[in-house]
């Protein structure tokens, strides 16, 4: 998929979400951008053949088996990108500390509201206070 239709799934997913914020947009973008290079990569594994194990020939002329680097650059692509899906809050645990921060944020400004309230109950002007005493 090219990065433009990922920019719009990813504004529409965390907008779903409730996370979207205008300022997430070059986040949103980087990431779109992680996830069209990541389609590259995968067509291009497949392409050849999507064999896990390749053989390769070192300088040396000696043949030896090692992990095929088109599923390496893969693999480095969807954690880059679960890293950015998670800071957006599109999984479970990126959700999830996003809505404990803003329930934090939100007691939080209840306990100050609160205590502001209680400062302004007790408050006493100093005519208030001749008269009382």
């Amino acid at each position: 998929m090219e990065a433009k239709k990922w920019i719009s799934k990813i504004k529409r997913d965390t907008k779903r979400a409730g996370t979207y914020k205008p300022y997430f947009d070059e986040v949103i973008k980087t990431l779109a951008m992680i996830l069209e290079e990541r389609d590259q990569a995968r067509e291009a594994f497949e392409e050849n053949g999507g064999r896990v194990i390749i053989e390769h020939t070192n300088k040396a002329g000696a043949t030896n088996h090692e992990q095929n680097p088109a599923l390496r650059l893969l693999n480095d692509l969807n954690r880059d990108a679960l890293t950015y899906w998670r800071d957006l809050g599109l999984t479970p645990k990126g959700l999830k500390a996003i809505n404990e921060q803003a329930l934090q944020e939100q007691k939080a400004d209840a306990l100050t509201e609160a205590l502001a309230d209680l400062s302004t109950l007790g408050a006493v002007d100093d005519e208030e206070e001749s008269e009382i005493l």
